[in-house]
């Protein structure tokens, strides 16, 4: 199959348990919960999101004919001197990368030496093999990916509580404060409920005080 991509850019990784490790990010375009139009924001399914996923215009982005296209764009921005005992990484993310990706691609990728990991709503189902499984819930939609590696929820939000998720089988829960005009307020409120419940971890976003994309 073919793919529509954002953008392909090599950076830290800036949330959730991996904050901080060296990453290829690939941002698939499109998502199932919104349009990316702002006109459409108010009945959207996800109101919150502060990504651009719509079209194939940003940095190394474009459509891709096949996986091998594809990965040889992904491996092309790891850069060389990263190889040095160091295993490559490439964050599959959106939009809903889970509209695009397939098993062919997680194998391309592991081909070349990659590890794989997706940041999904978590509302479609996954092509096996990934890594490295982080599944952001976003009220009013069913959650399809139940299980993974961490669970990294935005907070507040009426409808998604941390307390519907906290049994489901994930190694980390993360709760990272929604990013708009409160986020100072929502930031202590997340902290103190991660005081409350330590099986929560405060997820900061790290990329946007450092100044990374």
């Amino acid at each position: 199959m073919s793919y529509a991509v954002k953008e392909v850019f090599y950076t830290l990784q800036g949330e959730g348990a991996q904050a901080g490790r060296a990453a290829v990010f690939c941002r698939f375009a499109g998502c199932n919960l919104w349009s990316g139009l702002e006109r459409d924001r108010a009945t959207a399914r996800c109101r919150f999101c502060d990504t651009d996923f719509r079209g194939t215009d940003g940095e190394g982005g474009g459509h891709f004919a096949d996986a091998e296209q594809l990965a040889a764009a992904i491996v092309a921005c790891w850069p060389r001197a990263a190889a040095l005992g160091a295993t490559p990484y490439v964050v599959c993310t959106g939009g809903e990368p889970a509209l695009q990706l397939d098993d062919v691609l997680v194998a391309a990728l592991h081909a070349r030496g990659f590890e794989v990991g997706v940041e999904t709503n978590g509302t479609l189902a996954l092509p096996g093999g990934i890594d490295w499984v982080c599944v952001s819930p976003k009220a009013g939609a069913e959650l399809v990916v139940r299980r993974g590696d961490e669970l990294k929820l935005i907070y507040p939000q009426p409808g998604a509580e941390p307390e519907r998720y906290i049994a489901l089988d994930f190694d980390h829960h993360v709760l990272q404060p929604l990013d708009d005009a409160e986020r100072a307020v929502h930031t202590e409120a997340a902290a103190a409920y991660c005081l409350a419940d330590p099986r929560w971890r405060l997820g900061i976003q790290m990329h946007k005080l450092v100044g990374l994309p």
